[in-house]
């Protein structure tokens, strides 16, 4: 069957998706509580029980409200670079010491039939990571919280089955919305998050006759619409490729329900 996961949640408000391949399960972050998480996950008919290990992508609360608590009731290991491990200590509680694993950026780890790729990205935390997933030819991609797409980020995306990629913000909502200026320019800057505009513009570089579908995840509730993402993402695709190129699916994320399955081996 190879790979197959569900995006349980996606958004300022909390971050955390499933993935798995035979027997093997994880957990990409834990920004939701575990009552939450558990629930989630029992949606798409799978125990928290038989999970294998959580993943941390960088120390932000949105990808670690539940981190601690999910990790102690269910007895997991949390994998995560040395620098993320220092700033997620006074976050997420007592952590047994053997439950602590240390990933480094750009080490390659198995995890059963599953091996896990972790990678490098512009975020205003400490030492912010995404992640490819790999079984056999399959090759699936978590890539959010980027203040840019760089070269190097470009590279690790390239030729994946299935992208999870940012679009959190259209511009213009955002420099018209509530947030004080500094907050703004933050997400705008290098450190902050990707744009629709920016979004697009990384997927006509990223994509390949080999990807499948892209997810436009971690929209914002305040500066975005799921619609508003799509047609400005697809407009820049449109304008960039030729009618008879391949092109990569658009799917929806949401903040307060699952995306169903989808395995890597369906077209």
């Amino acid at each position: 069957m190879g790979i197959r996961f569900s995006i349980l949640s996606s958004g300022s408000t909390g971050n955390c998706t499933v993935v798995e391949s035979g027997e093997t399960k994880l957990l990409i972050d834990a920004g939701l509580s575990a009552k939450r998480i558990e629930q989630l996950l029992a949606e798409r008919e799978t125990a928290a029980t038989s999970l294998d290990a959580i993943l941390v992508t960088h120390e932000h609360a949105d990808h670690i409200k539940g981190l601690g608590a999910v990790a102690r009731k269910f007895d997991l290991p949390i994998y995560a670079n040395e620098k993320t491990w220092e700033a997620l200590n006074e976050h997420i509680g007592e952590i047994a010491d053997d439950k602590r694993r240390v990933m480094q950026t750009g080490e390659m780890v198995d995890f059963g039939e599953l091996k896990v790729e972790s990678f490098g990205i512009s975020h205003d935390a400490a030492e912010p990571v995404a992640y490819n997933f790999y079984d056999g030819e399959q090759k699936l991609s978590v890539a959010t919280d980027l203040g840019y797409m760089s070269e190097k980020v470009r590279e690790k995306l390239l030729d994946s089955d299935v992208l999870v990629l940012e679009s959190n913000h259209d511009v213009e909502m955002l420099r018209m919305g509530r947030y004080p200026w500094n907050i703004k320019r933050r997400i705008l800057s290098d450190l902050g998050h990707l744009s629709n505009e920016a979004a697009g513009e990384a997927l006509c570089e990223v994509t390949s006759g080999k990807t499948k579908r892209v997810y436009l995840a971690h929209l914002s509730r305040d500066h975005n619409l799921m619609d508003l993402a799509k047609l400005t993402v697809n407009n820049i695709v449109e304008d960039t490729f030729a009618p008879d190129d391949h092109r990569a699916e658009l799917r929806d994320t949401y903040y307060d329900r699952s995306t169903p399955w989808d395995r890597l081996d369906e077209e």
